[in-house]
């Protein structure tokens, strides 16, 4: 999906990525790599990816430390966030909200201060009101998100609104992608999302496999690379200080996503009608980043789950060495 024309101009190019040890960071990462760029890695996990990529632990609620670490940059990839599931998110709304806000904040400001050349921030679908199909001309700003921690995430993009209103900047990027997998997805069993929550269960052998609701449920799971992909495109366009979306295209029934897995996994699996399926339906409409930053995700749902469990077999503790914000017993937030 990236063109070669893309790929060089990160060549030696100054380049921050905060969550780059995350879902979609650690893909963008190692494209940026690849292409050449000097790649700086902020964050909060215990982890070292990429030999090519300098890695600094640090937390980017500390202003000063984002004023510091964004000085020199050409472009900054902002794709840190809080990620749970709908239980952890609801009952630790503090744990959610408050550092999301904060590390927003923080890096946008860095950023506009040091005159970084391009910036992309990654929102979420979280930032839309309820509705069946997500579309960017249909948001209304006066509707209320989602989730409680789409309100930090339209925060943020606010914040861009603003430069361009006051500063006249248009070269902040935004992007909403959807219910992202892959490898590197959270699979802690405490706070998992629905796809590693599945894999987490299926591994160690429930038997059966007791899934909520009915199965109709149709939700829009995008793979990490083809997300990353979106990101790096969404930077080198521009979004014109506006969002686009970044799903898959189309919508999947959890029935579905349940019948994929077991085609090469083998288990039995029960649908637990006494249980809450969630709203209907939520896919994006990404019409408009096929057109504005040539978007085209490719992973077809059998390939990118596929990739997904042979990734979190290999790696099935990595989670506990990741930046845990729904921890009982943290302070702080």
């Amino acid at each position: 999906m990236i063109t070669g024309e893309i790929i060089r101009s990160f060549k030696g190019k100054n380049t921050l990525i905060t969550g780059g040890t995350g879902l979609i960071g650690r893909q963008v990462v190692d494209i940026l790599c690849d292409a050449g760029a000097c790649v700086k890695v902020v964050s909060l996990d215990d982890i070292r990816l990429n030999d090519k990529a300098e890695y600094i632990y640090a937390d980017i609620t500390d202003f000063g430390l984002c004023k510091n670490i964004a000085k020199d940059m050409d472009f900054v990839f902002h794709l840190a966030g809080v990620k749970g599931s709908a239980k952890v998110s609801t009952e630790q709304l503090a744990s959610h909200f408050v550092p999301t806000l904060m590390m927003n904040t923080n890096i946008l400001e860095a950023a506009r201060m040091n005159n970084v050349k391009k910036v992309v921030y990654t929102s979420s679908i979280g930032a839309y009101g309820n509705t069946d199909i997500f579309r960017e001309a249909d948001y209304r700003l006066d509707s209320m998100p989602m989730d409680f921690a789409g309100w930090s995430k339209r925060m943020a993009e606010l914040q861009i609104s603003a430069y361009k209103v006051q500063y006249k900047l248009e070269n902040f990027a935004i992007v909403r992608p959807c219910n992202v997998y892959g490898p590197g997805d959270n699979f802690d069993p405490d706070n998992a999302m629905v796809i590693p929550s599945l894999m987490h269960r299926i591994y160690h052998k429930e038997d059966p496999l007791v899934v909520w609701g009915d199965g109709t449920a149709i939700r829009d799971f995008a793979y990490s690379r083809d997300v990353a992909e979106g990101v790096i495109q969404a930077l080198y366009y521009g979004t014109g200080a506006s969002f686009v979306n970044l799903g898959s295209g189309r919508g999947y029934s959890v029935r579905e996503l349940v019948e994929t897995l077991k085609s090469f996994l083998g288990f039995n699996y029960h649908f637990d009608v006494t249980k809450p399926s969630g709203f209907p339906k939520r896919v994006m409409d990404i019409s408009l980043a096929k057109k504005l930053i040539k978007y085209d995700p490719k992973t077809t749902l059998l390939d990118g789950l596929r990739e997904t469990w042979e990734w979190f077999v290999k790696n099935q503790d990595e989670y506990l060495k990741k930046q845990n914000y729904f921890k009982k017993d943290k302070g702080g937030f």
